[in-house]
């Protein structure tokens, strides 16, 4: 089953940052995959800013060898890249001075979509916006595109927050999670709201506990400076299981559209009870002799900034209360994966007597890798001699379940650019929003400065500190086993 492939309106996107690793990696690449498909016609303007001094031929070549190293679809660009690079310009400009805004400004076209996409450091977000408006570039109907980290707790989110507003509504900014453009993300949505036959039961009567699992069997690596200032919580808790959890817990919204979607999100974050140290874990991992440790990648022997944090989160609303939303998400873990399993509870009565044992359904969505869905049920188990029960998957993995073709779905990049020039904000970040979820988050976070609070080592390809087993084992519940 191949995706539909929806042209897009002409447009014209300045990349700011257009020379730096995400322009590079994700970005660039995106951008042609999308041209490749046929969304993005050759009426469309691709313009990388950056302080680096070239021309648009030298940003042209260092396009093609980014697409050559991170797109595989060598047909395509043997095909495409010629074409898809003439739409290439580069402009030399400084953020936080005057130089080549008004060379960006002569390239800007009348009546066409206008995006700006701010791939940089949030500390330029406010330069960029408002000389962005100094110079007459953007209007009332341009976009911009700004990356996490929003913000590093409340108070700067808010700033950021009131730093955009000067110069765009709120209607013009788009607060990109790439975790919100997987195809099994927003599947989420399709599972509950699609099907009869599960959300009459989402919720605290019949789900037992929902966990959600984001491992990463790599450590810190090269990001070693950025991330030790930042930690788990801060890069991944606050921003993409937060998402998740909206999503995964979210009421039905009146209709599919934006606002209507992020209400609903909203009121999640803010019915969210504050969590206890008792229920939460933060751990950092260790060398293991091949693997260096986290201290050694950052350089730091006294850090104390998490590789790994798990919480039990409890949201106060007549659909959730009194199940336990468990969260965890690591670094240099067994393996990389991501998935939310929806525990279901007993049977509140069963007739085959203890000897069949506990039973449960377990609905699981697999985010990376092998996308996709699987149910567990329960059946007899064949042969004679009583009635023995065991748990089956009934397992739908998109490779199989719609062929080939879907490992050419667009990834999280693409369709969320695509979305920006449609206009289209459901899948981003609201300000309101995000300044709910430090709000959460930042009383968590303040607790770990008292040099007392527990950092607990972790061996590097375990499932994380052995206190996170324990924030469930508690309870009389397990982790599910992180395994690729």
């Amino acid at each position: 089953m191949a995706s539909r492939v929806i042209p897009v309106e002409p447009f014209d996107l300045v990349i700011f940052g257009g020379t730096g690793d995400l322009a590079r990696r994700k970005i660039l690449p995106a951008l042609f995959r999308r041209f490749c498909a046929g969304q993005m016609g050759t009426d469309a303007r691709i313009v990388g800013a950056a302080r680096a001094e070239m021309d648009s031929d030298a940003y042209r070549a260092f396009a093609r060898e980014a697409i050559v190293e991170f797109d595989d679809n060598e047909a395509c660009a043997a095909d495409h890249l010629d074409g898809f690079l003439k739409q290439l310009s580069y402009i030399t400009l400084d953020a936080r001075g005057d130089t080549g805004w008004q060379a960006l400004k002569g390239t800007m076209r009348a009546g066409m979509v206008q995006a700006f996409y701010f791939s940089v450091g949030p500390g330029l977000f406010g330069d960029l916006a408002e000389r962005l408006h100094r110079h007459g570039i953007a209007g009332p109907e341009s976009r911009i595109v700004v990356e996490k980290p929003f913000g590093r707790d409340l108070t700067s989110a808010q700033t950021l927050n009131k730093g955009l507003a000067q110069h765009f509504d709120e209607s013009q900014i788009y607060r990109i999670d790439h975790y919100l453009g997987k195809e099994t993300v927003q599947n989420l949505m399709a599972i509950r709201f699609g099907n009869t036959l599960f959300e009459p039961l989402w919720n605290a009567q019949y789900v037992d506990h929902i966990q959600i699992t984001v491992a990463e069997s790599v450590g810190v690596g090269t990001r070693g400076g950025y991330y030790d200032k930042s930690g788990a919580m801060r890069d991944m808790m606050q921003n993409h299981l937060m998402q998740l959890l909206c999503l995964i817990a979210m009421e039905p919204p009146a209709k599919f559209d934006p606002a209507a979607v992020r209400d609903e999100k909203l009121k999640v974050i803010r019915a969210l009870d504050p969590v206890g140290a008792e229920d939460v874990v933060r751990g950092q991992y260790e060398g293991n002799g091949e693997l260096p440790g986290y201290r050694d990648q950052v350089e730091d022997r006294e850090s104390r900034t998490e590789s790994f944090v798990a919480i039990k989160a409890r949201i106060s609303n007549w659909r959730w209360a009194g199940t336990p939303f468990y969260m965890r998400t690591g670094k240099r873990l067994k393996a990389r994966a991501s998935e939310i399993a929806v525990v279901f509870k007993d049977a509140p009565h069963s007739i085959f007597g203890a000897a069949a044992g506990r039973h449960r359904n377990i609905l699981t969505i697999r985010l990376q890798p092998n996308e996709g869905i699987e149910l567990g049920v329960t059946i007899k188990e064949p042969g004679p001699g009583g009635m023995r029960l065991v748990d089956v998957p009934l397992d739908m993995s998109f490779a199989e379940a719609l062929g080939p073709e879907s490992s050419d779905f667009p990834d999280a990049y693409e369709r969320l650019i695509m979305d920006v020039v449609r206009g289209d904000q459901t899948l981003f970040m609201r300000g309101d929003e995000v300044e709910a979820a430090w709000a959460w988050v930042d009383p968590i976070i303040a607790s770990w400065q008292d040099p007392d609070s527990a950092l607990i080592p972790y061996a590097s390809g375990s499932s994380g500190p052995d206190d996170a087993l324990r924030l469930m084992h508690k309870d009389g519940r397990r982790w599910r086993e992180i395994k690729a």
